[in-house]
């Protein structure tokens, strides 16, 4: 099973210092160790000092690294997507497209950047993979994607059955399939089919968000109070995506009480800075990323109880706003918002209050 680590942050906190650091720590350990970066810049090659590449190259035992090219990635998938097509339809139309004259969106670089992670992952090649991104809010949104994007086929797909166009053109549908298409292109059986490969990928990214030994992040940050509250909003942001944060790294600095504090019950591990090319002092310094502890959990059900807590450490009760619209709660927090799925016996249920107490929002039913 692979673990997939990343750093959240301020720029220039150390993120990029600390994933490089980790790497190392971890392929000395006899793990077999994947370090990808997104920073496509000669920035990252310096500091890494190894000119990297689009594809994987191992750069010393058990560590191999990438440089994440968005054109590269795009040519890619594009190809993957052609012959998805030619499976499907019988006439494809896509063939004269080449990924070669395709320009890049705004987006395409998380979406394609959350694909290749998703692709290492699977490759079994890895037994860690860390991620060194842009380590913001929008990285966190872009790892977000499956969840996101499975309530959105799950919420309008139950919007458009029961829509009057939906009973109205769904007998139409099938047989018009039919003759376009190989295979069966019911919406409803299409969303539910548990081989779809669409499907098959957003549960899979849900799974991997959900269990901290699989996917987990740490936080940097310097003794500057502006990295401090910026480390302390990411890790609440992170818990909106239910993404685990195991712990603080404090660059170059001491941990004051203050500072502790701040980030209770986290532990904030002091790094020192490297000297040079001599990467063992921050090496040393780094926790057992392997290890398994002890962390509070993004969200938890109790349905004896009848009561939902999510926790959102960085927020006060004033930026949280609670809603409840259909079988689904939504919590909004600073600027993201989650929507909850609640189990069968609360399903349906009035949110009968809720109170902000020791960085968990308690939801009462």
């Amino acid at each position: 099973m692979t673990l997939i680590l990343t750093f959240l942050g301020k720029g220039g906190s150390g993120r990029s210092t600390m994933a490089i650091a980790a790497a190392k720590q971890l392929a000395n350990t006899g793990v077999r160790v994947l370090l990808v970066g997104q920073d496509p810049s000669p920035a990252w090659g310096m500091l890494l000092e190894v000119p990297p590449s689009a594809s994987p190259i191992e750069i010393a035992p058990n560590l191999a690294v990438v440089q994440l090219v968005t054109t590269v990635l795009l040519e890619r998938n594009w190809e993957e997507v052609k012959e998805l097509e030619k499976k499907y339809l019988r006439s494809p139309i896509l063939k004269n497209v080449y990924g070669q004259e395709l320009g890049i969106l705004p987006g395409m670089d998380n979406g394609l950047a959350l694909n290749a992670l998703r692709e290492y992952e699977k490759s079994g090649k890895y037994d860690a993979i860390v991620y060194d991104g842009t380590g913001d809010l929008n990285m966190l949104r872009m790892l977000g994607i499956p969840e996101v994007t499975s309530w959105y086929v799950r919420r309008f797909r139950k919007v458009f059955a029961d829509s009057d166009l939906g009973r109205a053109i769904s007998p139409f549908i099938q047989p018009l399939a039919s003759t376009i298409f190989n295979v069966s292109l019911n919406p409803e059986d299409w969303v539910k089919d548990p081989n779809n490969p669409a499907n098959n990928i957003l549960e899979e990214g849900k799974a991997v968000m959900a269990d901290p030994s699989r996917f987990a992040a740490y936080l940097v940050t310097t003794d500057d109070p502006i990295s401090v509250a910026t480390a302390k909003y990411l890790w609440g942001s992170a818990q909106q995506i239910g993404l685990s944060v195991k712990g603080v790294l404090l660059n170059q600095g001491e941990p004051s009480e203050t500072i502790t504090n701040q980030f209770t019950p986290l532990s904030v591990i002091a790094v020192q800075s490297r000297t040079g090319s001599d990467w063992n002092s921050v090496i040393d310094a780094l926790p057992n990323f392997r290890e398994s502890i002890s962390i509070p959990q993004p969200l938890t059900i109790d349905s004896a109880a009848r009561q939902v807590k999510v926790f959102l450490p960085g927020f006060d009760k004033k930026q949280v706003k609670l809603t409840q619209f259909g079988p689904e709660i939504t919590i909004e927090a600073g600027d993201q918002r989650r929507n909850i799925n609640v189990p069968a016996p609360l399903s349906g249920q009035s949110v009968k209050g809720a109170k902000f107490q020791d960085g968990y929002l308690i939801i009462s039913f």
